[in-house]
C-alpha cells in the first residue's frame, strides 16, 4: 500500500516511519512518498529515514518529491502535517497577539485563527486533488489547527478525513501508568474539541480509576498536575487537556510568555535552522543521533510557560525526556491504517464528524471523542454529554472556528473580524480588529486570503 506524507521534510516523519518499520501485518505500507516544498528538508529527512531502515530487509521504500500530484496519485492513505507560512509565520502568529497583550500560541487563541486562515485554502486544494487522484484514500490529518482543518476538508472528502492528536491518548496513558496500571487495558471517557477537552473517566477493568488518582499524592507527578496544580484538578474532579491551561490561567500564561526572552516559535526556528544545516553535513548514523538530540531539546521546552520554565532555556542532559505522546501519535496513525486496511478493529480518540455524539454542537462539526475504527470507517462512541461549562466553551470556540473557515473560503473580512473578536481569549471587538489587521500586515499568506475583499 502507498502512504503519502505531506510535510515530508518535517521533524515528526521519523516517528511515522519507525512505526511502519515495526508493522508486520498484511497488507502493510510498503511504499512511502514524502512531499515537501523544500528540497533541502526532504533530502535531510530522507537521510534520517535511510539510517533507520538499515538492517530492515523489508523496510518501506521511500520516494521524495516536490510534485504534489505525483505524491498523491494512487495513494491508499495520506498523512498531512504541513505548515503553511513556515516557522516565520508561526513567529508572527505569536508576536502579533503578544504585541496586543493577548495569548500568542500557535493553535490556541488568535494565533490558531491566523494559522487556520492561511492553511485552510491550501488544505482544501489538497482535498480536491485527493478526490481526483486518490479517490479511495483516507486522509489522516495532523496539520494544525487539527479540528478546524479536518472540518474544512470534510466538506470535500466527507468522513474519509479524520484528525489525530497525540495529547488525549497521551493523557490517558499517563493517568494509568502513574497508578502503575497497564494503559492498554484502560478505556477513556473524553470529550471536547482539538486542544480543548476533558478526561472525565478512565475505566481500568471496569473501575473508574480517576477518583483514586485525584486523591493520590502522585497526582502531582502527572504532567497535568504540574501544569494545573493538584488543587484545581481536584476542584474540577477531572483532568483537562493541557492546552486548557491557556483558558484557566490565561493572564498567567500571557505574562509568562511576554517575560520570556523568546517565544516557542522563535526557539524552534533557530533550532530547526541549525538542525537542517548540520544534518546535511552529518555522515551515517550521526544523522539519527542529531535528530534524536534535537527532538529531546524540543520536548524539554514543550509548553515551558505552563511548567514554570523558560522557552529555550538550557536543561540538564538527564532532564531531556522526549514525551511519549509525541511518539504515540504515529502509533495512532498506524492503528487507524491497520483498522481500515486490515479490519483490525481499534478504539482511540480522534477528531471526527459529530453526528449526534455531542448534542450541543451541529452534526457536521468536528469533535474530539472516543471512536472505534474498522474496515467500514470511523464510528463515534456514545458518551455522557458535557456539562454546562464544557459545552459553553466548546460552542463558543466552535462558532469561532466556523467563522474562520467561512472567512478562509470566502475572503470575508467581516467573518474574520468576528472570529477574532468573539474568541474567549480575545473578548474585545477593538482588539479583534487590530489582530486581523496585524496578521494581514505581517503574514502574506493571510493577506492573500482577503485580496480584493472588503466584506
Amino acid at each position: 500500500m502507498k502512504l503519502t506524507v505531506l510535510g515530508g521534510g518535517g521533524f515528526r516523519v521519523p516517528y511515522v516511519y519507525q512505526a511502519l518499520l515495526s508493522d508486520q501485518g498484511s497488507p502493510r505500507i510498503d511504499d512511502v512518498w514524502l512531499y515537501d516544498t523544500d528540497p533541502a528538508r526532504l533530502k535531510a529527512m530522507a537521510e534520517v529515514l535511510a539510517r533507520f531502515a538499515d538492517g530492515h530487509a523489508d523496510a518501506p521504500r521511500v520516494t521524495v518529491t516536490t510534485s504534489l500530484d505525483d505524491a498523491l496519485e494512487g495513494s491508499d492513505f495520506v498523512f498531512a502535517a504541513i505548515r503553511v507560512g513556515g516557522l516565520e509565520g508561526r513567529v508572527c502568529d505569536e508576536r502579533v497577539a503578544l504585541d496586543l497583550d493577548v495569548l500568542g500560541q500557535e493553535t490556541t487563541g488568535p494565533g490558531g485563527l491566523a494559522y487556520g486562515l492561511r492553511t485552510i485554502p491550501v488544505m482544501l486544494d489538497i482535498a480536491h486533488r485527493v478526490r481526483r487522484l486518490a479517490p479511495h484514500a483516507y486522509v489522516i490529518n495532523f496539520t494544525n489547527p487539527a479540528g478546524m482543518i479536518t472540518e474544512a476538508m470534510q466538506t470535500v472528502l466527507g468522513d474519509r478525513v479524520l484528525g489525530i492528536c497525540d495529547t488525549p491518548s497521551g493523557l490517558g496513558r499517563r493517568i494509568a501508568t502513574t497508578l502503575g496500571l497497564d494503559p492498554s487495558r484502560a478505556q477513556f471517557d473524553y470529550v471536547g474539541l482539538n486542544h480543548l477537552g476533558w478526561m472525565r473517566r478512565v475505566l481500568h477493568d471496569g473501575e473508574d480509576i480517576l477518583p483514586r488518582l485525584l486523591a493520590d499524592e502522585r497526582l502531582g507527578d502527572l504532567e497535568e498536575g504540574v501544569v494545573f496544580g493538584r488543587e484545581w484538578l481536584r476542584d474540577l474532579g477531572l483532568i483537562p487537556n493541557e492546552y486548557l491551561y491557556y483558558y484557566y490561567f490565561n493572564r498567567e500564561a500571557v505574562r509568562s510568555i511576554l517575560d520570556a526572552p523568546q517565544t516557542r516559535g522563535e526557539f524552534l526556528a533557530r533550532q530547526q535552522q541549525e538542525f537542517y544545516q548540520r544534518v546535511t553535513e552529518a555522515a551515517g548514523g550521526s544523522a539519527v543521533s542529531l535528530w534524536r538530540k534535537t527532538i529531546a531539546d524540543r520536548s524539554a521546552n514543550y509548553m515551558a510557560e505552563a511548567k514554570g520554565a523558560v522557552q529555550g532555556e538550557a536543561r540538564a542532559e538527564e532532564d531531556f525526556r522526549p514525551d511519549p505522546a509525541h511518539q504515540g501519535y504515529a502509533g495512532v496513525a498506524l492503528s487507524v491504517m491497520a483498522a481500515i486496511s486490515r479490519n483490525e478493529r481499534a478504539t482511540m480518540i480522534l477528531n471526527v464528524r459529530n453526528g449526534t455524539t455531542v448534542s450541543a454542537l451541529p452534526g457536521d462539526a468536528v469533535v474530539e471523542v472516543p471512536v472505534t475504527v474498522d474496515a467500514n470507517g470511523v464510528h463515534p462512541l456514545t458518551i455522557t454529554q458535557p456539562d454546562l461549562s464544557q459545552a459553553g466553551l466548546m460552542q463558543q470556540v466552535k462558532a469561532v472556528e466556523r467563522l474562520t473557515i467561512s472567512a478562509a473560503t470566502t475572503g470575508s473580512r467581516a467573518d474574520a473580524a468576528k472570529a477574532f473578536s468573539l474568541h474567549p481569549l480575545v473578548d474585545s471587538v477593538t482588539v479583534g480588529r487590530k489582530l486581523l489587521d496585524g496578521y494581514i500586515d505581517r503574514i502574506p499568506e493571510v493577506a492573500a486570503v482577503f485580496g480584493g475583499h472588503t466584506s
